[in-house]
């Protein structure tokens, strides 16, 4: 059985629309104009017991909106959905004391106080024993090595530093599903490398069930098997990060060491030249002109040696969501975005 179930999950808000000019401002006090935007379009989703899923798409695509929808945030326009068999936006204490959500951009530490003071409002607000607390606070605190920070006000710490504080914060309660949305946004390369290996280690231990949003698509490789991107709020991809390069890429990356010192002219008959640094020269090359392509270079210049790999996943993410603004789908949503992409856009 699922952990997560949802089935034609929509969220549509009405929005109001300020027109421009004096006169128009004030005829809005006693008239006013409204549209209907839909956030998420009837989602079907499922995620099993253990899982840490990345939810993929760009800005203003629904991610946030359904992670919301799945903690019990805000409440649906339509459809069902269950996460441990409870329905979240009827908030019952039993299934708030069993998940947890972070959002990079918000905090639930007091601010002028030390994180152990909040961590001490969590153990009153999820009822959690005294001794269950003190062991769970000092793995994590372990885990994360910010036992010199406790004591220490939150406004004070670094970016990273806050961003372990909340994780232990979400986990301290030992929850069985954790909603991440952009956990490591603004974090420098070692505070994102940092919490990756923390979340991979504490998910593969505890076997938690995790759904992550992400910008930055490190953080899906190093964590996620499995990905489900979701465009104008309809899921347009859900399956594993090699059948999305397999799917959507419709080129190959080609590294070629020539035996000169320099690369010979005219390399981009063969495909686009993406760089070069004697004696080696980057091509990207349509997946179905590969084969015929390395005969000719190799019948027109010696090669030392050669590779040819998929582009980078982020690479791959980027095009899609371009061919979906491209075509439209990105704000009308008059065209299915998943009959759009996998027509090529």
């Amino acid at each position: 059985m699922a952990v997560i179930e949802v089935r034609g999950l929509s969220k549509t808000y009405r929005v109001y629309q300020k027109r421009e000019g004096l006169w128009q401002s004030v005829r809005g006090l006693f008239q006013r104009s409204y549209r209907d935007v839909a956030a998420v379009r009837g989602i079907d989703l499922d995620v099993e017991q253990g899982e840490f899923v990345a939810f993929l798409g760009p800005n203003g695509a629904g991610k946030t909106t359904t992670l919301k929808l799945l903690s019990g945030v805000i409440s649906p326009s339509g459809g069902s959905a269950t996460v441990l068999g409870h329905v979240p936006w009827k908030r019952e204490n039993a299934y708030r004391r069993r998940f947890a959500l972070v959002m990079g951009q918000k905090n639930q530490l007091w601010w002028d106080l030390p994180a152990q003071e909040s961590f001490r409002l969590h153990q009153q607000i999820y009822a959690i024993e005294p001794e269950r607390f003190d062991r769970s606070l000092a793995e994590l605190v372990e885990l994360l090595d910010v036992g010199q920070l406790l004591s220490q006000p939150v406004r004070e710490l670094s970016l990273g530093e806050r961003m372990k504080m909340e994780l232990i914060a979400a986990l301290l309660h030992s929850p069985d599903v954790l909603f991440l949305d952009e956990p490591t946004i603004g974090l420098d390369v070692v505070a994102q490398h940092s919490i990756q290996t923390f979340l991979r280690h504490y998910q593969q231990e505890r076997r938690i069930t995790i759904l992550l949003t992400s910008h930055y698509m490190k953080d899906v490789a190093a964590l996620c098997r499995r990905l489900v991107i979701i465009t104008s709020g309809e899921i347009m991809y859900d399956g594993s990060l090699a059948g999305i390069v397999d799917r959507f890429s419709g080129h190959k990356v080609v590294t070629l060491q020539f035996a000169g010192e320099e690369p010979p002219r005219g390399l981009e008959r063969f495909g686009e030249v993406l760089d070069i640094q004697p004696p080696k020269a980057r091509l990207r090359v349509e997946r179905k002109r590969v084969a015929e392509m390395l005969p000719a270079i190799l019948a027109a210049q010696p090669l030392e040696d050669v590779s040819v790999e998929d582009p980078p996943l982020e690479d791959v993410i980027a095009e899609i969501f371009s061919r979906v603004r491209e075509s439209g789908a990105i704000g009308d949503g008059e065209q299915p975005v998943a009959d759009m992409v996998s027509r090529g856009g």
